[in-house]
């Protein structure tokens, strides 16, 4: 915990340098701080699990089934409402905060792990500053699905399997991509066997790993009666696989067809174009093949959805170790450039965050 005070620190200067400009901004148009962080957009889906479960029926109304959304974060925020004073919005908001920090921590232990402390230091500050960074302290369930991912990375890194398979576990009860998760923990057990084939903990892993995103799935289509169920009810929000073809659209669309494209639009489709470049840049750094696993799938999943479009960016935010070859450069770098860099992501993220939640008029 000593080794990581320099990031988390860090991590809290960018978030609040974050958050004093969406209040001033939000101030200025007269907006209320509070509404905009704990109970709009998905926060508003959670909410209303928590006070009223899931719906039985599968319906034939889009973008208007809650089964989409998994259990863990609404769960875990009636929990912990019962036994903490404020409302379940304000539970919900503290449990993202805190969940955020936990995430940051495991950002620069996986960071500190490969390459030492200043990578890892280095590696949780862009991931504070990503364009949309303002989701980590938002009612949703980014930061705690990367404080799970990143933690069973760094336990599949130090060689603890049962441990990396019950996070990632976890990780599938928080949201859909946790597959990915799920992915990266088994097949690097699977692929330990080869030389420990007589280690039962990498059996119990690699079965562990993807229980918990199988238990959710399956009991949508127990609840739905049709074994396609959980498929069933994200095709009703247009989240079939469709080879990239509506992604490569959108990207076309934004960038050379629309003469005037939202500058929230421009952010997600150059986030997408340049995860896509980081990745090519991570395979070509040979990082650990579970990273490349968790964030391979991870694109997969992301570019090849047919879905909405425009809350892609933040699917993609728990993918952390995208940043390293970046992290690595700014480690090499000198100070001054590596100072102006980070300046200007800070600060840039800052603008884009709450660019996205005043004047975007949907979802971020």
């Amino acid at each position: 915990m000593r080794r990581a005070v320099p990031a988390l620190l860090a991590y809290l200067a960018v978030r609040l340098t974050g958050l004093l400009v969406l209040t001033l901004w939000a101030h200025r148009r007269h907006h209320g701080l509070w509404p905009l962080l704990a109970i709009q957009w998905d926060a508003d889906w959670y909410l209303g699990i928590a006070d009223h479960g899931y719906t039985h029926t599968l319906g034939t109304a889009y973008d208007a089934n809650n089964l989409a959304f998994f259990p863990l974060y609404p769960y875990l925020m009636k929990a912990v409402a019962v036994l903490t004073p404020g409302s379940r919005a304000s539970t919900g908001l503290g449990i993202a905060v805190l969940a955020s920090f936990f995430a940051a921590w495991g950002v620069f232990a996986v960071g500190d792990r490969l390459h030492g402390r200043r990578v890892g230091v280095l590696l949780t500050v862009l991931w504070a500053a990503l364009p949309v960074s303002l989701v980590q302290w938002m009612g949703y369930t980014e930061s705690l699905f990367t404080a799970f991912a990143a933690w069973a990375l760094y336990a599949v890194l130090t060689d603890r399997p049962l441990l990396a398979a019950t996070l990632a576990s976890l990780a599938g009860l928080t949201r859909p991509t946790g597959i990915a998760v799920a992915a990266a923990v088994t097949v690097r057990a699977l692929l330990a066997l080869r030389h420990r084939p007589r280690d039962t903990r990498l059996l119990a892993a690699a079965a562990l790993a993807p229980l918990g995103w199988c238990l959710y799935v399956g009991w949508v289509g127990l609840r739905l009666g049709r074994w396609d169920g959980y498929f069933a009810v994200q095709r009703l929000w247009h989240n079939e696989l469709d080879g990239g073809e509506e992604t490569v659209r959108r990207i076309k669309e934004t960038l050379g067809v629309d003469p005037r494209p939202h500058l929230f639009m421009v952010i997600v489709t150059c986030t997408l174009i340049v995860s896509a470049v980081l990745f090519v840049l991570s395979v070509w750094d040979r990082q650990p093949f579970p990273l490349l696993v968790f964030t391979g799938i991870l694109l997969v999943i992301v570019l090849c959805s047919g879905g909405v479009y425009f809350p892609r960016a933040r699917f993609l935010l728990p993918g952390f170790p995208l940043l390293l070859p970046v992290a690595l450069h700014l480690h090499r770098a000198s100070r001054r450039h590596r100072a102006l860099v980070l300046t200007a992501a800070v600060l840039g993220s800052a603008y884009c965050s709450a660019n996205m939640i005043l004047l975007w008029p949907s979802a971020p």
